[in-house]
């Protein structure tokens, strides 16, 4: 498994720093306050990060994906990937969606990626990955240029998605979406933040099952996961089990499609008791976050 696979749940957009384009990225979270620090420091040097600079555009009637694209000069691609709910083509009015400034996509920096290794992987100059995204020290989220999404390669370099490995469903019972999968507007902070998995409601001590057939490759206290369980799966694809009161398998601990693996708790950052539950991809920088709902049944509101 590879080192520092265990990102942030949630992932502010504004992260702060200045350094050269071959320093490690995901290394440490970013300070609270380095949004307005990053400011100062880059200057004019730098443009505030693409990240950054999203605009919300609520949904009018009779607007489609395909009409809100052309209005910035974008491809309908590029509002699909950084919006999850506008996949299945319905974009209900009254909906805010994010835009970018311009076509790309978003990746999740895994622990120890360098800035080289980034633009190696997609095909772009390490310094224009750069500096598009702020001159940031230790961003945990990026913004790649030019890069279209496609429903059946989330980032390329991603192995296609396959709900054919996972069979299951996290839950004795279908439950309701707390929280969706991506872009979220933080209630404590009002700040813009990503969300990695999915939040499932369910009461404190209820069974949590494993969703495919897999190895469990983590089991313990992480951060703000709180008690986490972590299996691999076929493909290439991993699940994460979070906020867990009890865990009861083992790493290396073979597990198949509704094994009971734990129980829903509100350990690590919890108000109340819940799932969090992921599906990542594995790929040359690392266990990328992907949505569960192109993976697992149900997990719809």
């Amino acid at each position: 498994m590879r080192n520092g696979f265990l990102n942030l749940l949630i992932l502010p957009i504004l992260l702060g720093g200045v350094a050269a384009p071959d320093r490690a990225l995901g290394q440490s979270p970013a300070p609270a306050n380095t949004a307005s620090a990053a400011t100062k420091q880059t200057g004019t040097l730098c443009p505030e990060p693409a990240l950054s600079r999203l605009t919300r555009h609520r949904v009018a009637a009779g607007e489609t994906v395909v009409t809100i694209a052309q209005q910035y000069n974008l491809i309908p691609a590029t509002l699909m990937g950084l919006n999850p709910n506008l996949r299945e083509g319905n974009v209900p009015v009254g909906t805010e969606i994010l835009v970018p400034p311009y076509n790309g996509i978003r990746v999740e920096v895994p622990s120890g990626s360098s800035w080289r290794d980034i633009a190696a992987a997609y095909g772009v100059r390490a310094d224009a990955l750069y500096e598009i995204n702020g001159c940031q020290d230790n961003p945990r989220v990026v913004f790649i240029p030019g890069i279209n999404w496609s429903p059946n390669q989330s980032t390329v370099g991603l192995p296609s998605q396959s709900s054919a490995v996972f069979t299951g469903y996290p839950l004795p019972a279908t439950a309701s979406v707390l929280t969706a999968y991506g872009w979220q507007t933080s209630a404590a902070t009002t700040e813009l933040v990503f969300h990695s998995g999915v939040d499932l409601a369910a009461e404190q001590g209820t069974p949590v099952l494993a969703v495919g057939s897999g190895t469990v490759a983590f089991v313990g206290e992480q951060g703000a996961y709180g008690n986490l369980i972590v299996v691999n799966h076929a493909e290439g694809l991993q699940t994460r089990y979070a906020q867990l009161a009890g865990m009861m398998v083992e790493v290396g601990q073979r597990v198949n499609a509704g094994d009971r693996i734990g129980t829903v708790g509100s350990t690590g950052v919890a108000t109340a008791p819940h799932l969090h539950f992921e599906v990542r991809s594995n790929s040359d920088l690392g266990w990328v976050a992907q949505d569960p709902v192109d993976y697992v049944r149900n997990l719809r509101f």
